[in-house]
Formats: structure tokens, sequence, C-alpha cells
């Protein structure tokens, strides 16, 4: 695996950083790299605003096939553009569930008329989407959804409540996972459904978080509609579907990620010796032992995108998963103990949080969502590691 740019790599990281170097300016740069996890709610017109700034430098979707509106973009080019992206600090993303997770999932699985109507609105950052997945009784456990949809006059009417569906708020459209077969049961009968958000029968309720922010929402289906060919895939087998889907959330983007963590952490050892801290031994180590967890993420990161052969990352991203969720909580733990009684007093009246005290809180979900972490071992031990499935509780 090497991991030197190509001549044609090295094109492609100055133009893109020439274009950053470029448009972040005046308010986008004035959002400073905000608007990632527990902070997506930060100057959402502004970076709305970015979206479409982006979608006319031609600099969305950059991985997807030309054909659809991409670029046509390596893996190694996508690495260098999240790479870049995140030096720059652009602005957070505010179609990243579009452009991450349904876009793909409908170049894969959808109909021409599908990919036709749905892709070059994310394209054009014109169309936001959220993921209704998890439900009060289906969280992890994805294959115990409730949420009924019927087939009815030519329209899918949809019931039931989803939970924890992020930004519902602000998207325009959502992927819902729902039970189209009666008396079916776990991961039979479901159908993956594209329906609109802006109708009656859609009710969407923020979660106050422990950041005071509401990434996070209940929605409640109420006879909601949406048409009968919007439902990717046949009828029924909307659990492959969902799985495709959940497997691209594992994909480029996670290294983007990690240069935002090594600043964070950066940040931090700049605090420690500041303050004096980086002299306990205690502290000093565990500032070495955080520096060298993410150095091994990220080479693990890149040996895992190395890997991929074809379209959905393999079981193995689960991996990088587990261990990103499990290495942020940790650092944010260090960080608050690097600041001592400090630390747990907000920065302004009434509940105002610094970068440090809002990633600590917002981490504790990170273990949760997106598969928990113990889900992440079942998938590593069963389809990794190949051992034997956990028993399951209805078995018979």
């Amino acid at each position: 695996m090497d991991l030197r740019d190509t001549p044609e790599d090295q094109e492609f990281r100055a133009a893109i950083r020439q274009w950053l170097a470029e448009h972040v300016v005046g308010e986008f740069a004035e959002v400073g790299g905000r608007g990632g996890s527990g902070d997506e709610t930060y100057a959402f017109e502004a970076r709305l605003a970015w979206e479409k700034e982006l979608a006319a430098g031609g600099w969305t979707c950059i991985g997807w096939p030309v054909e659809h509106g991409g670029r046509g973009a390596t893996i190694a080019q996508q690495v260098v553009f999240n790479e870049e992206y995140v030096r720059a600090r652009a602005p957070g993303r505010v179609g990243v569930l579009g452009e991450g997770l349904l876009g793909p999932t409908l170049i894969q699985y959808g109909t021409p008329e599908q990919q036709a109507r749905f892709l070059p609105p994310i394209v054009a950052g014109e169309e936001l989407w959220c993921q209704g997945y998890s439900e009060p009784g289906a969280g992890s456990d994805l294959a115990s959804v409730a949420t009924r949809a019927d087939l009815v006059g030519g329209e899918w009417v949809v019931t039931g409540q989803k939970v924890w569906t992020s930004l519902a708020h602000q998207a325009d459209w959502c992927f819902v996972v729902a039970r189209t077969e009666p008396g079916s049961r776990r991961h039979k009968g479901l159908s993956y459904l594209l329906v609109p958000m802006d109708q009656p029968g859609v009710e969407v309720r923020p979660i106050i978080q422990l950041t005071a922010t509401s990434e996070f929402n209940e929605v409640f289906f109420d006879g909601a509609r949406t048409a009968a060919g919007n439902v990717v895939g046949e009828p029924g087998q909307g659990w492959t579907v969902a799985l495709a889907t959940l497997a691209f959330e594992r994909g480029v983007a996670l290294l983007g990620h990690q240069l935002s963590f090594r600043r964070e952490l950066d940040a931090l050892v700049a605090e420690a010796r500041a303050t004096g801290r980086s002299t306990d031994p205690v502290i000093r180590q565990r500032l070495a032992r955080a520096f060298a967890e993410l150095e091994i993420l990220r080479w693990n990161t890149l040996r895992s995108l190395s890997s991929i052969d074809g379209p959905v990352a393999p079981p193995e991203a689960s991996i990088a998963k587990l261990y990103w969720a499990t290495w942020h909580r940790s650092m944010t733990d260090l960080a608050i103990d690097v600041r001592g009684v400090a630390g747990q007093v907000v920065a302004g009246f009434p509940y105002e949080l610094d970068d440090i005290q809002r990633a600590f809180l917002f981490s504790r979900s990170e273990t949760i969502y997106g598969g928990s972490n113990q889900i992440q071992r079942n998938i590593i031990g069963e389809r990794v590691l190949g051992l034997p499935p956990e028993p399951k509780g209805d078995a018979r």
C-alpha cells in the first residue's frame, strides 16, 4: 500500500486546495470549520449556501460516477479531498446524508427514473435527506422495525415512529425502512421507501441533547404518503438495501473526520503545555497514547479503504467505527481531565459550551449511533472472524 500521492493526485490536491483558498472566505470563513458532530445546527443557512457554492464548483458528490453528476474520483482522490477540506476549515456539510448514503444507494439499487429524479438535486445541494431507521423498539436491532407502510391506491401510506433521526427538522426527504408485509418478522417483509417530509401526516419533534442542540429528532408518520414508485429495490427487499446504506456510512469521509480529531488533539496538547498539565507523567502518557492510537486509526482506515472491491464497504469497516467512536470518547475524557475542575464550568451564561465541552458531551452518543459498539463487535465476530452467531432471544 503506497500512500504517497501520484502525480495525478498531486494535481488534484493542488486544484482543490486552490479552490478552497479562493472560496472559504467571508461568511464561509466565519463558520471556521464548525458544523460537525454535535454542532450540526450551527450557522445552518450559511452552510446551506456553502453547499450550493460547492455544487457550483463541481465539488459535491465527487466519488459518484460522472454519468450521475460526480467526478468519478478515485478512493485516493476522495481521501485527498477530505484532507484538504478539513485543513481549509471549510464549513461542515449539510448534505452528507444525501451525498454519502442515499445517493450511492440509489446508484446501486435505484431505477433509472429514481436516479433521474433524486440524484441531480443532491448534486446541486438543493434537497436534503434524513435517515428513518431507528425506532423506540428498534435501535441497533434494525430488524425489529414496526413502522408500517400499506400500498393504497398507487401510494404507500406510512404509519409509525422513528427516533434519533439526524437533521429531520431540516430535511426535504427521508429514506424510511418500513414493514410492508403484514405478519412478517425480523428482516423479512421490509421495504426501503423515499418519503417527502413536507406533508400532512409527518411531525418532527426535536430532541434536546446534552449539548443543548437538537440534531436528533423524533419523527411521527401518521398516514404520510409517498408514490408507489418510491420504493428502492423490490418491496420486501428493504433489508438488503438498508444494509448497503449502512455500509456506505463507513467510507472515505472518515479520514476527513480523523483530521478533525487531530485538530482537537493538537489543541488539547497545546493547552496542556500552556497550563503545565503536560508535566504530569500520567497526563503526558495519556496524551502520547491518544496520539499513537489516532495514528493507528488512520493507517487502519487507509488499509480498509485500499481493500474495498465494489461499491459497498466490507464488514471489516465495522472495525473503524468501533475504534474511532471509542477513541474519541476517551480523548474527550482526557480533555476534561486536563482542564480539571475548570473543564466542568460552562464558557458563558446560561449554557455556552466551548469546543472541548461540546465534543465531550456529544461523544457519549458516538459509541451508540450508526450501530452501537456492542453491535459492531457482533459484526466483527460473526462476519469478519467467522465466530458462531450470538443466540437470538426469539430463536426457535
